[in-house]
């Protein structure tokens, strides 16, 4: 199976190439789009800014390679985010394949929102039964509300989405690479589940 994790300015690429690796998982890191159109498996990471996130991928086309995947596509955290039609941060377009606006939480509680958070309402072929009220990490200002592409939620401040699906199209708020077994087991059921 051929893995590309999408190469741009983010943090965490490195962390989800470990986490693969774990898994036995070879992949590829990568901004090629003819790579990424013959990956199986597509992982769209992130962490970093969205507007500065978008006009990387803009530049590159990638914004529009990302919408027209047809195999699995993963994104985490940023990744979830860029893939809703407009984020508050920045005000910034996104690449529009969730139709929902992702939100700057209102700093009730401390923001970010940064630890260990248990999931709930799970309906995604991502997730078992057994992980229902699980604790996964998180690490993030912004949010997409709950709403009918949502896999999971958890809640801070308000309920929002921790998961999102939409045909082959599957997002986490949370870092599964950085969610111990938790987030192992939601890796190896998008390697081998979707």
């Amino acid at each position: 199976m051929k893995v590309a994790i999408i190469k741009y300015n983010a943090g965490n690429i490195r962390s989800v190439e470990f986490a693969l690796k774990r898994l036995g998982v070879n992949c590829e890191i990568t901004d090629d789009p003819e790579r990424i159109k013959a990956a199986d498996k597509v992982i769209f990471p992130g962490v970093g800014s969205a507007g500065v996130t978008m006009q990387y991928l803009r530049e590159r086309k990638l914004d529009r390679l990302i919408r027209d995947l047809t195999q699995p596509v993963l994104g985490i955290c940023l990744g979830q985010q860029l893939m809703c039609s407009y984020s508050e941060e920045d005000n910034t377009p996104c690449i529009g394949i969730f139709e929902q606006r992702v939100k700057k939480f209102e700093p009730k509680l401390k923001v970010p929102h940064m630890g260990w958070n248990a999931i709930r309402n799970l309906k995604s072929p991502l997730f078992n039964p057994e992980l229902e009220n699980q604790y996964v990490y998180f690490v993030h200002s912004y949010y997409v509300e709950v709403c009918e592409h949502t896999a999971a939620t958890t809640d801070y401040i308000v309920p929002f989405s921790a998961a999102m699906h939409y045909r082959n199209f599957y997002a986490t708020q949370f870092h599964p690479e950085k969610s111990g077994s938790v987030g192992e087991t939601i890796l190896r059921n998008f390697l081998q589940n979707t």
